[in-house]
């Protein structure tokens, strides 16, 4: 423990000189009561017990000293635990997320959750952005300003086909903090020559319909991401019935594929989750869990010495009430 204002540790000095005064006050009550007793005014066979005696004053002394320890202002280390890591959000941005199988559309309902959970995080959890169509990008660097997250959140809008591959990719890049770079066929020896480092405490949110189009191949991806400690929780957008989305003239085909999204998420140790809904998608935000630190946090616990002098007080007064009409 240590103390904001420790000089103010002198005034203790005063307690010992209460107990002094204290004794002094004791002795003459003592006199008084002998030469009262001389005079035939105090009943000698009246002896009132003496236990106790000394527990209500003892009582006020204590108070006295936890005021005067509070007045330096003392202060203690406490460990608070906190949930801490990055969360990317690698939103499909392709074509095919402007069905409207989820109201008003699939990106709209997935952008709509995603505001959501990035309202409910606290500020030690960095939170990125990434848009993935036929290549991936990085729309916000991992921050913990949430204006920047929402206002990258708000650009996005559909276009393009789907490399999932591409997604996680992009996602391992931004966590890293630099680039991690690899063909679109990456063999074996690539995948293991690719340092990109260990980040446990790191997650990909990874909200797509399922439907792959194009190279890397996304388990391979998602190989390297587990190597990387880094789990991603695939989250199916849209309905197994699908819808018709007319594209460019054409009418197009398309459904939630959740085949390869949960492969994703057992080859890195995540959860797949299937969200019929925006309600359900928020659901799913909510269950997503990181790593749990402790800080060190220094704290002033005045107001805890000051109530524990009350307290003292309170009960010492009354207790000398009780047994001598009197506080002290």
């Amino acid at each position: 423990m240590t103390f904001a204002w420790p000089w103010m540790l002198l005034s203790l000095a005063a307690v010992p000189l209460v107990v002094v005064g204290y004794r002094r006050l004791l002795r003459r009550q003592a006199v008084r009561q002998e030469q009262l007793a001389a005079l035939g005014m105090v009943a000698t066979g009246v002896t009132r017990s003496r236990r106790g005696r000394h527990t209500g004053p003892a009582l006020l002394l204590g108070a006295l000293t936890l005021l005067l320890v509070s007045l330096a202002r003392p202060e203690a280390t406490i460990a608070e635990p906190r949930r801490e890591g990055t969360v990317i959000l690698a939103f499909d941005v392709s074509t095919s997320m402007a069905a409207t199988d989820l109201s008003p559309t699939r990106l709209e309902a997935a952008k709509a959750a995603a505001r959501t959970f990035v309202s409910r995080q606290p500020a030690s959890i960095r939170v990125g952005v990434v848009a993935f169509g036929e290549s991936g990008i990085i729309t916000q660097q991992p921050t913990t300003a949430q204006d920047e997250v929402l206002a990258a959140i708000e650009r996005l809008s559909p276009q393009g086909g789907t490399a999932v591959g591409r997604g996680i990719l992009t996602s391992l890049t931004a966590i890293a903090g630099r680039p991690v770079l690899l063909d679109d066929s990456p063999s074996a020896s690539d995948l293991e020559a690719a340092d990109v480092g260990y980040f446990g405490s790191s997650a990909v949110v990874l909200l797509s319909d399922g439907e792959n189009t194009a190279e890397p191949d996304p388990l391979a991806l998602a190989e390297l991401a587990s190597t990387a400690g880094v789990r991603i929780h695939p989250i199916g957008i849209g309905s197994a019935e699908g819808t018709v989305l007319e594209v460019d003239g054409f009418q197009v085909a398309t459904a939630l594929d959740e085949r390869l999204l949960r492969q994703i998420a057992e080859t890195t140790d995540g959860t797949y989750y299937a969200a019929a809904d925006e309600k359900s998608l928020a659901q799913v935000y909510s269950a997503i869990e990181l790593g749990w630190s402790t800080e060190a946090r220094r704290l002033e616990v005045t107001a805890l010495f000051a109530a524990g002098a009350a307290v003292l007080l309170l009960a010492g007064a009354m207790l000398s009430l009780v047994r001598s009409g009197r506080v002290v």
